[in-house]
């Protein structure tokens, strides 16, 4: 699905700002029609925005179901031929949207955009009412996967298998946008190097066009190259290559009759071979994090202001690269990145495929498996594959984005999850036959067990040796990772491994001299213990500790105010352990702008 982007045949407006709201445990709302008739005792709530955090109210901090946003809008006077288009960034976990009272669109799955197009439902110049319904609730067949239990009081309580905050509502901006009646619909950029110059092949889909042409237009505005046609390949004379911290971008401007379409692009290329990770042919090492959307109070919404920061942090540490754990990311931060120049592993919300991970937190822990009818099962891998071509085709033209990660931590140690993933990786392939594709093993599948790993490109590996095992014990944690590392090369030579998890909790303030787990000292030790073994393999490829930054969870007794893994705080104050990685960091990069 294609950004929304203004040109001179499409005009955008925002409905961000305050909406009202009300929350429908009950389910009146759908039986009351509140989409025809109003909501009945509506409060204020802010888009975007996750609705937790929000107000100091329990019933809705802790929603189970149902949630109702609703706010007038005014179509533009002069639409004249013209489409409007009503579009969503992301609504957490699924939204059935009214014009009017009208359902023009419903969508499952919390972290990609859907739209409608809501012509004929408006008047131009002439107001109308937009309703959204957001269910926040999790089932065997949604990613991320969940139950819901009901406690002795009655109340629905949502238990789920990923590690942070289930948080929702419209999490991203809701945007009106014209375009002509024919127009383009997709875009496709790929590249490749032809010695100095850049190979750009497109395809465009604007059904009804009776003249496709397109131009490269440099970082100046000025072309550099055009052609006619709805596919093609042009050839771009000395071309300036997108390369990890210097990311140039062209545009591949797109004229379909009426239409213009702005396509920003950059010329690179990916390439996994011979236990490197190649980006236009040279070596690349990742250095970084995995990260989450998550900021107080807030919640899950996008944050130009936070963004911002947090790249400048990023920076400062020297990192080049991240992981969008574990669900796709907004499209302003791929498109930032992009302009950056940093490289991304672009991840589905496929986590929590595993309930081995939960050891027991949930009741009835003892009689579930991950896949089976009842559980993880063929209606799920079918949304999964929906999840995958969705995410590609929104990201496919990011020039960040150099390799898919389908699925975080699942398990991959049974014939059954074998028989899940196969068909998984061929649609993702389908999809994207440029870059490589991937899916990050869990620590209950080392390479004995492993059953699915030959199925994919690269070896991710979230290890918490010093931590979940080995607790406080980092010598044997130590022996004990370069022992499985050992066992990754032997098993998979050729095949390169990126470290996409390691480090400890670690209580911001807590200073000990004995470097005792929980303390500051004791993650600057961890993770310099995971980097010394690192550095004795020449198939490591990246280190991506976790996380950026401590985030929010569902409460339990290993985690007090969330997941304290963070180099920084959930309020982006460094630890030590920030400092220390910088030093790290900042050598390599300094080592790698020497060659």
């Amino acid at each position: 699905m294609l950004s929304v982007r203004q040109s001179c045949s499409r005009d955008v407006y925002s409905l961000d700002g305050l909406w009202d709201f009300q929350i429908d445990p009950t389910d009146l709302g759908n039986t009351d029609r509140w989409f025809a008739t109003g909501l009945p005792a509506p409060r204020s709530m802010p888009v975007p925005a996750s609705y937790n955090d929000i107000t100091v109210d329990n019933a809705v901090h802790d929603l189970v179901g149902l949630a109702w946003y609703q706010r007038e809008a005014r179509a533009p006077r002069r639409l004249g031929s013209y489409r409007l288009i009503l579009r969503f960034g992301s609504v957490t976990h699924s939204a059935v949207v009214y014009v009017d009272g009208i359902e023009v669109v419903r969508h499952d799955g919390g972290y990609l955009p859907f739209e409608a197009d809501i012509t004929d439902l408006v008047t131009p110049g002439q107001p109308f009412t937009v309703t959204v319904s957001v269910d926040n609730r999790l089932s065997w067949q949604t990613l991320p996967p969940g139950f819901i239990q009901t406690d002795v009081s009655g109340r629905q309580v949502q238990r789920y298998f990923h590690d942070f905050y289930n948080y929702a509502g419209i999490h991203r901006s809701v945007l009106l946008y014209t375009r002509p009646p024919v127009s383009v619909v997709d875009v496709t950029v790929t590249t490749d190097l032809a010695g100095e110059d850049g190979l750009v092949r497109y395809r465009v889909e604007a059904p009804g066009a009776e003249q496709v042409s397109v131009r490269i237009l440099d970082q100046a505005g000025v072309a550099v190259a055009e052609a006619t046609g709805s596919t093609g390949e042009v050839r771009v004379r000395q071309a300036h290559r997108w390369q990890p911290g210097r990311g140039y971008l062209y545009t591949l401007e797109v004229q379909a009759d009426e239409d213009t379409y702005p396509q920003p692009f950059g010329i690179r290329t990916v390439e996994v071979k011979d236990s490197q990770f190649l980006i236009n042919g040279e070596p690349f090492y990742f250095r970084g994090y995995g990260r989450h959307e998550d900021n107080p109070i807030r919640g899950k919404a996008h944050d130009d202001v936070s963004m911002v920061h947090d790249f400048e942090l990023m920076k400062w540490q020297g990192a080049n690269s991240f992981r969008t754990s574990h669900y796709p990311y907004a499209e302003e931060v791929l498109d930032y990145a992009d302009r950056e120049g940093f490289v991304l592993i672009d991840e589905t919300a496929a986590v929590g495929l595993n309930v081995g991970l939960t050891g027991g937190l949930f009741g009835n822990q003892d009689q579930l498996v991950t896949f089976s009818e009842q559980t993880v099962n063929d209606r799920t891998r079918d949304v999964h594959a929906r999840h995958i071509q969705e995410l590609i085709a929104r990201d496919k033209n990011h020039p960040s984005v150099v390799m898919w990660s389908i699925a975080n931590e699942p398990e991959s140690s049974s014939e059954e999850s074998r028989a899940y993933f196969e068909p998984l990786a061929q649609v993702a392939r389908a999809a994207d036959p440029t870059r490589p594709v991937s899916y990050v093993n869990v620590m209950l599948s080392p390479p004995h067990l492993e059953k699915c790993m030959d199925l994919f490109d690269v070896i991710m590996l979230n290890r918490y040796y010093g931590w979940y095992v080995d607790t406080g014990n980092l010598a044997d944690a130590e022996a004990h990772l370069r022992t499985e590392v050992a066992g990754w090369v032997q098993a998979f030579p050729g095949k390169p491994i990126v470290f996409t998890e390691y480090g400890p909790d670690t209580l911001s303030g807590l200073r000990d001299l004995f470097h005792r787990p929980w303390s500051e000292e004791y993650q600057v030790d961890m993770l310099d213990m995971f980097h010394r073994v690192f550095d004795e393999f020449d198939q490591v490829v990246g280190e991506q500790m976790w996380n950026f930054a401590d985030f929010q969870t569902a409460p339990g007794i290993i985690r007090v105010g969330g997941n304290k893994k963070g180099m920084f705080t959930r309020e982006r104050e460094p630890k030590a352990a920030a400092y220390a990685v910088r030093q790290r960091w900042q050598a390599q990069a300094r080592k790698e702008g020497s060659r």
